[in-house]
């Protein structure tokens, strides 16, 4: 966990060359981030390509039960196909698992959440999830 109070938290957002959506906070997650990475999400799903999430959460710290609701309230919309977790800490998967499952039950969608030491593994598990996205999805001849 970070040291870093609200005053110091960062949010980083990027979509990486394989396509996946890169996510790391660096301290508490605030409301704030939590709507710009709900509003990143669902700009991909829009687009209609995959949403596969990559979370590095080595520095994050505190998920406020303000931000958890921001994000269960603004990703209803959002299709996901996989998320990747790694480098978190145990407080930070329970809120995360939670967070996720509330999503889910909200939008009435399954998607695969998975919890990782290293972003390599991360990463690999995501590009098997995105195989798998696009063989469901390929048209039957």
């Amino acid at each position: 966990m970070s040291d870093a109070g609200p005053e110091h938290a960062s949010l980083s957002l990027r979509e990486d060359p394989e396509g996946f959506l890169c996510t790391v906070v660096e301290g508490d997650l605030s409301d704030e981030m939590a709507r710009a990475i709900a509003a990143e999400c669902k700009r991909l799903s829009d687009s209609g390509r995959e949403v596969l999430v990559l979370c590095d959460t080595h520095r994050t710290g505190t998920i406020s039960p303000s931000a958890r609701k921001v994000m269960a309230s603004e990703m209803r919309a959002v299709r996901f196909d996989a998320i990747a977790i790694f480098g978190a800490s145990f407080a930070v998967r329970v809120i995360s698992t939670l967070a996720a499952k509330s999503v889910q039950i909200l939008t009435q969608q399954s998607y695969p959440v998975h919890f990782f030491d290293t972003e390599a593994e991360a990463r690999a598990w995501l590009l098997a999830q995105r195989h798998a996205v696009r063989a469901r999805r390929r048209p039957v001849a």
